[in-house]
């Protein structure tokens, strides 16, 4: 098989699994209608818009430079989805990617399929579109569960029918994603923290539940005093914050560690000698020597 008849199975393939159909069946512009209760149809790229907060990156890696390659080659494959905007245009429900990777190309329109849905419908499809990416940032994750998971409440789906639903259709525990909509409620600063690794997702967790100002003065004294945080201290200072004893001086009271002094002393045992029995054994040193120092203690110290 040529790699050009390889590339257009695995496009057949693409399409089955999106439109529930055959590659015939996709073709044609009757059938594909009523598969995909719309049309594939080329729209310039100038009427392409970014879906209203859109919490997934669109960067120039590796990963773009492929996409870009294989467009130039092959075009896009599977088209993106979107809807029509009342001011004009069409707002991108899935291909904020392929679009960007199109224009790269040269390329000046792209294939979309296009879809009149509801508000928290064309939330669900952009969400379930990205969210199985590898390389998520937990940003990402956070803000789009949260934004999945107010749709399905908006549809009258409970709060613990919503997490088991999007857990399940994530692959992920119900209470993973229960932990990255709480991190959505962090702000931007302490949020790239985790994103970069330096605040872990339980300790950040922890910090979602403070008010957004206890969260900035929070961020100020990690970034100053370059504090790392463990999850028994995140637990500290959520608990503190519970009781409304948050303050700078509470939190300091938390983070600052003092590590008791360890203490090594040692003799020049020439110099011991002196002072002690040749027969006496090193444990009777010590001992003498401590007996010693608690006289010399109860006598005051040093005067």
């Amino acid at each position: 098989m040529s790699r050009r008849n390889a590339v257009a199975g695995a496009s057949l393939s693409a399409y089955d699994s999106i439109f529930g159909g055959t590659d015939e069946e996709v073709m044609s512009s009757e059938v594909a209608k009523e598969k995909v209760e719309g049309q594939i149809v080329e729209v310039p790229l100038s009427e392409l818009h970014e879906f209203k907060n859109h919490p997934f990156r669109v960067i120039d890696d590796e990963k773009m430079a492929e996409t870009v390659d294989s467009i130039k080659e092959y075009g896009v494959l599977v088209p993106g989805i979107a809807r029509p905007r009342p001011e004009g245009g069409y707002e991108i429900l899935a291909g904020h990617r392929r679009r960007h990777a199109s224009e790269l190309a040269g390329k000046e329109t792209m294939p979309m399929i296009i879809k009149d849905v509801s508000d928290d419908e064309a939330v669900l499809i952009m969400v379930d579109s990205n969210i199985q990416r590898e390389e998520l940032l937990p940003s990402e994750k956070a803000k789009a569960y949260s934004m999945k998971y107010e749709a399905l409440k908006h549809q009258g789906v409970n709060g613990g029918r919503s997490l088991d639903k999007m857990a399940k259709e994530a692959g992920e525990g119900a209470k993973t994603v229960q932990r990255y909509i709480s991190l959505s409620k962090l702000v931007e600063e302490l949020m790239k923290l985790v994103d970069d690794g330096k605040l872990g997702i339980v300790q950040g967790v922890d910090f979602s539940q403070l008010t957004e100002e206890e969260q900035k003065i929070l961020y100020v004294v990690l970034r100053d005093m370059k504090f790392s945080v463990s999850t028994e201290q995140s637990g500290k200072i959520k608990e503190i914050a519970k009781a409304g004893k948050f303050t700078r001086e509470s939190v300091l009271g938390v983070l600052v560690v003092v590590k008791p002094k360890v203490r090594k002393v040692t003799f020049n045992a020439k110099k011991l000698d002196s002072y002690f029995d040749p027969t006496m054994t090193n444990e009777d040193i010590e001992e003498l020597i401590i007996r010693l120092l608690d006289e010399w203690k109860e006598r005051g110290g040093v005067d």
